[in-house]
């Protein structure tokens, strides 16, 4: 079988170039291993109207590519903003306002001062929605297939021979790999050698985070705010931080119930030795004397995000570098944010700059 474009993952910066690359005419393939596209984008909606996020909740305020990308999928109009940018700190005496920025100062985030206080932007029917409407709007030129896993790249004449964990192989004129970075090794191994194999090494984070529903009534906190932060001289029993996601973005609860989001940074024993039950009562035990909770949640979602988050040192990016120089003159070209700035933005822009390069090496003509 043969093929004009190939993308091997269907996250965000996977659909991203598919339906860029897709307008300009070509037949284009997504291979996505797992069973739902989207990527760190995945959202739920339950049928009396709470709204959860098990993947990331929104985009950082300045970026212009994610709305001109909602734009184009038809979602301009439900791009919103936070209803709150207050920000509390726990501390032993309780929990006390930041200044703007200071959340992301104490959590390691590298926000520039024009950004500081902003917050970020989400969709009114959740981040998954755009997800939802990539694949919607895709053309008829595009074959969308889950559960369906690369095994390798191999050189075939000036295009690519895409191997399939199946046994398949199909040929393609250019391919795009917007896989995480362990992946996207395996399948450079042949194309990238020496610099595929030190990609395979990248540093990876864990994520976990506990969504939890109360009824309003529960909750004595005025939640008057996005959330607070747990700096790490302060016990937290293990939370990072805590999102009002129902003060944070409106909709996203009916009145009468409160959504409570919260982070931990989680080691790899307490995944393997935690189950959700646990990390429910691990995060219940978190939030429940800081904001003067008197029931257990209503209802509960458990999210883990092991080794999911890439960790952009200055030796990841000469990785990066070296593995982009090894594929220079083939056809193939990485994009996601494992190797260029993590976030929803960044996956975006990785996107779109792959389908333009491309478009512009002339794989297409």
């Amino acid at each position: 079988m043969e093929r004009d474009i190939v993308i091997v993952g269907g996250g965000l910066a996977g659909l991203t170039a598919a339906h860029r690359l897709a307008s300009a005419g070509p037949r284009v393939t997504v291979f996505e291993g797992s069973t739902r596209f989207g990527g760190q984008l995945h959202t739920e909606l339950t049928a009396d109207g709470v709204l959860v996020e098990l993947g990331a909740e929104g985009f950082v305020a300045r970026s212009v590519a994610v709305p001109e990308l909602c734009a184009e999928a038809e979602l301009g109009d439900q791009v919103i903003g936070q209803s709150r940018t207050l920000t509390y700190a726990a501390t032993d005496d309780g929990l006390v306002a930041l200044e703007p920025g200071e959340a992301a100062r104490i959590l390691g985030f590298q926000v520039p001062p024009e950004e500081l206080g902003r917050g970020i932007r989400s969709l009114r029917r959740g981040m998954g929605s755009l997800t939802d409407a990539l694949v919607a709007t895709m053309g008829s030129n595009v074959e969308l297939r889950l559960s369906t896993e690369a095994a390798s790249l191999e050189p075939s004449g000036s295009g690519i021979e895409v191997r399939l964990v199946d046994g398949r192989s199909l040929r393609a004129g250019a391919v795009v790999v917007a896989t995480p970075a362990r992946p996207a090794a395996r399948l450079l191994a042949t194309l990238a050698g020496s610099s595929a194999t030190d990609l395979a090494s990248a540093p990876l984070l864990s994520n976990l985070s506990v969504s939890l529903v109360y009824r309003r009534s529960a909750v004595a906190h005025p939640l008057d705010a996005s959330g607070f932060i747990v700096p790490a001289n302060v016990d937290g029993a293990g939370v990072r931080a805590c999102s009002f996601v129902s003060s944070k973005f409106a909709g996203r609860t009916p009145d009468h119930l409160v959504e409570l989001r919260v982070f931990f940074r989680p080691s790899a024993e307490d995944l393997s030795t935690l189950d959700d039950q646990g990390w429910v009562e691990r995060a219940h035990a978190g939030v429940a004397e800081r904001l003067h909770i008197s029931t257990e949640p209503d209802r509960w979602w458990v999210a883990p995000w092991a080794n999911a988050l890439p960790v952009h040192t200055d030796d990841h990016r000469a990785t990066v570098a070296a593995v982009e120089a090894s594929l220079a003159g083939l056809p193939v070209v990485l994009a996601g944010s494992a190797f260029h700035g993590a976030g929803i933005d960044a996956a975006v822009l990785s996107g779109m700059r792959a389908a333009f390069e491309i478009q512009e090496s002339g794989a297409l003509r």
